[in-house]
Parts: C-alpha cells; structure tokens; sequence
C-alpha cells in the first residue's frame, strides 16, 4: 500500500495526490467530501480524471531541452503560466482565510484568480489582500436585480477585470454525500461530530473561537441577525435565479464593460452561441462533476467543442486536472489555458497559502517537464498533432456515428 507524506514541510509533497491525501488527513470526513465528493454516482467526478488517458503524448528525440517556454497571455493579460485558481465557494471550512490564500498565491505565482459569488471572503477583502493580483469575480445570477447591480458595481470598484458567469448550477446536483453528513440542514450528524473531535488541529484553526465564516460577498445584503454561515446559504438559494437564460446573459453583457466569460458549456451548440453573443470566453466545465452525474468529461467535451469555436473565443477548461501532462493534452486539444479548483483547494487545506504555491509549482514543474521530454519547447506549438487518442476512444466514436447511421 502507498504511503503518503505526513509532515509539515510542503515542499516534501510530490505531487498533487499526495497532497489530497494529506488534505484528507487533515480534514473531518464531512469537509473532505464536500471537497471531493461529486454526484450521485460520481461517474462523471471519475471521468473527469479518467478521461485524460484516453489521450497518448507524441514525443520527438534530440531535441535541446532548453527551459519551456510556459508564459502566456489570458484574455489579454499576461500570465506566468497558462493556468488559473478557479471559483469554489466555502473554503473557510477547509482552512482560516483560504480565500485570501489563493488569491496571495495566484499573486505571488502571477496567474488569475477567480473569486466565487459564495466565498467566505469579500471581493473587497481580496483586493485589500492582494493588490497586484489579476482579478476576475464569477457571479451566480441572482433573481434581484437591483443586488445583481450591486454586486457588479463592487467588482469594479475592485478593479476585477473579468466577470465570469456560472449557468451548470441553476440547480444544485444530487450530492447524497452531504444529506448522508448531516442529520438536518447544517447540523452534523452524532457520528460526524465525534468525528471533528478527533481532528483537534482543524478544529482550533477553522472553528475556534467564532465558529463557521459567512459569505463575505453576501453579508452587506443579509440582515444584522441572519450574518452566519446558514443565513448566507439560505439567502443565496431563495435568490439564485434558475431561469437564467440567454437573453439573461446578453443583459448582463451590455452591464459589464469588461471581460465576459461564460462558465459551464459542455456542447458545441452552445459554444457558438457563446460567440455569436459576443462573449470573450468559455470554461468547458461540468462543475467539477458536482451536478449532472453522467455528463461528458471536460476533456471529452473540449475535443468536440474546439474544433468548431477555437480561434474566435477564448477557451479555457476545468475539472480533473492533476498533473503537468494533464496540462498539456487541454492545450493540446485547444485550451487557452486551465482552471484549478480541487487541486489548489487540495493545498488550502493541507498548509494554507504555502500548500497551495506548493500545488502551482508542482504543477508548472511536471508542465515543463513534459514539454521538454516530447521534445517542445514553447506551449504555443501544442497543437492535436502532439496527441494520439487511444483506439477504443476512436472504435467508440466510430461505433456510435454507425448506430446514427441507421437510427
């Protein structure tokens, strides 16, 4: 059986499994399925990772391995790497401020950062926190309009550049892990209770001495006595507007001056849609296979969606991203760059702002690495010409264009 590092020097951690594993350590059973566990069956949480195997790496000998080129430019701006921290909500439960941790350590590693609508802490914070960062804010379109304003005007008060809006979480997935944690809507069961007590560090760091972090973002909009964890929750699903549709979204296009980017699209359909609206970007996502159970992969669903849109919107991906090479087969396939989420949050929750620069450089290391035993020296020239799909993935797509034939 693997064994897994243990201690408190990160940079002893290897890769990013080992640091799940030792998030997973560190973390109560309850907290760490809500940052792992998916849908219902979690078939397509598997896919997610599954799926980067079913793409093999072309590789050229006598090639002189001079450091990769990895730099890019993300809707406009440059990046150090072609990566960036994407939105995730809640993470005060898996370490103090693990917003602000990420955000200092995209600063610090010169990627972007995306902050969700449902973070524990406030654009505003962040900013205060981070002033050199690149600084995009993902909304959940709510039902209020005059809020929804009030939200947009405070993301650009905080110079965020980028507005992303989610559309794969109208309603929230089937996740019976969570209705299993807790005997009634925030209160944990027996069990689990007994179960943080034997976490006594996480404990003292997330729960002492005030308890759960509310939603940062929320509070200026709930009132003085519903300011918890529970009130943030109850007023973000009794606002989320779940007939959000396209005409919604070019509403919301004329609002913001800024950068657009649609996250959530899984099908070629809608990412032309996507661009006949005049969005700047998509993040082909399936919301980290939290929602719909038996949904395409990322992967699966950025090699039907590229060939059609690449070069005319920006493209980014997330989900199941957990080395350098998976990297590399998204910008392969046609991705602008990556979105992390578990993996970073994976460093939250094992060390704060150190875990996650940790996750970043193990990350930029295996890209770099990769690049130069295939024998490429700059992630502009990947193209799908680096790629060979395994034969079962083309017998599969040969089998089901057959069965079409004859429906």
């Amino acid at each position: 059986m693997r064994r897994f590092y243990r201690g408190s020097d990160l940079n002893r951690v290897q890769s990013v499994a080992e640091m799940a594993a030792l998030a997973q350590y560190r973390l109560p059973g309850f907290a760490w399925e809500y940052l792992a566990g998916g849908a219902e069956d979690e078939r397509t949480l598997a896919a997610n990772r599954d799926d980067f195997h079913n793409w093999r790496l072309h590789a050229h000998t006598l090639i002189a391995n001079h450091p990769p080129r990895l730099s890019c430019r993300l809707l406009g701006q440059a990046s150090r790497l072609p990566m960036a921290i994407g939105p995730s909500g809640f993470n005060g439960m898996l370490w103090p401020q693990a917003d602000i941790a990420l955000a200092r350590a995209a600063e610090a590693r010169g990627i972007p950062f995306v902050l969700s609508t449902v973070a524990n802490a406030s654009m505003e914070q962040i900013r205060a926190a981070a002033p050199a960062l690149d600084f995009w804010f993902q909304l959940y379109a709510l039902k209020d309009a005059s809020l929804q304003q009030d939200l947009l005007r405070r993301a650009r008060d905080a110079d965020c550049r980028v507005l992303v809006v989610t559309s794969d979480a109208l309603v929230v997935g089937n996740r019976e892990w969570d209705r299993r944690n807790f005997a009634r809507p925030r209160e944990l069961t027996f069990a689990n209770k007994l179960d943080v007590l034997r976490h006594p560090n996480w404990l003292r760091r997330v729960m002492l001495p005030r308890g759960l972090p509310t939603m940062g973002n929320l509070d200026p909009y709930l009132p003085a006595g519903e300011r918890s964890a529970l009130g943030a929750m109850q007023f973000i699903a009794e606002q989320l507007d779940t007939l959000l549709d396209w005409d919604k979204l070019a509403r919301i296009r004329d609002q913001w001056p800024g950068k657009l980017v649609l996250k959530g699209v899984l099908h070629p359909q809608d990412a032309e849609r996507a661009v006949q609206l005049g969005l700047d970007a998509i993040v082909v996502s399936n919301h980290g296979g939290r929602q719909l159970d038996g949904a395409l992969s990322s992967i699966e669903a950025l090699a039907q969606i590229a060939p059609q849109v690449q070069g005319r919107i920006g493209l980014f991906i997330d989900s199941g991203i957990r080395r350098g090479s998976d990297v590399v087969k998204a910008l392969a396939l046609g991705a602008d760059g990556v979105w992390l989420a578990r993996a970073t949050l994976y460093g939250a929750a094992a060390g704060g702002q150190p875990g996650v620069e940790r996750v970043l450089d193990i990350l930029a290391e295996e890209t770099g690495r990769c690049l130069n035993l295939m024998g490429c020296a700059d992630i502009h020239d990947l193209g799908p010409q680096w790629l060979q799909p395994l034969r079962p993935v083309v017998a599969a797509q040969e089998s089901l264009q057959r069965q079409r034939v004859f429906e």
